[in-house]
């Protein structure tokens, strides 16, 4: 099992919590990126830095992932095709995409941008990381975690 990093939107203290629990289990922690990164000096974490372009850096993620990994992303067509893979998606604020939910997430995510595209003003994007988002996080990768390493 390793755990893959949307690593370009990925808040701070999220990474910050993969670190840790990468340097507890041993679990191999790889961020990818379009730009360079500075990761910390533990053996089983690492970046990959890709070319610029639209979804380059998830197009990379998709082409590793195998069965049971684990990416950290809030984009949900990633979230999707992870999921195709038999990988497991969690966002950043704690949300598991799961079979169930993420064709419901990918038509909302559609619609928005087709109202934004016609012109019609929607949203702000989502709100701060809060406390509370990153111990659901923290407690959701957990439980994952637990899955592997009990």
């Amino acid at each position: 099992m390793k755990i893959y990093v949307d690593a370009d939107a990925c808040p701070t203290v999220i990474k910050d919590i993969l670190y840790r629990v990468s340097q507890r289990t041993g679990i191999e922690v790889i961020l990818v990126a379009n730009q360079p990164l500075s990761t910390p000096r533990v053996f089983t974490v690492r970046s990959i830095c890709v070319r610029a372009g639209f979804d380059v850096a998830d197009n990379h993620i998709v082409s590793l992932v195998e069965k049971d990994d684990l990416v950290i992303t809030a984009d949900i067509p990633l979230a999707a095709e992870v999921i195709d893979k038999q990988a497991v998606a969690l966002n950043p604020r704690g949300e598991l995409y799961t079979t169930a939910n993420i064709r419901t997430r990918l038509n909302m995510r559609d619609f928005m941008d087709s109202m934004r595209s016609s012109g019609i003003q929607v949203g702000g994007g989502p709100p701060p990381l809060t406390q509370r988002d990153r111990m659901k996080f923290a407690n959701a990768l957990d439980v994952y975690i637990r899955k592997f390493f009990p």
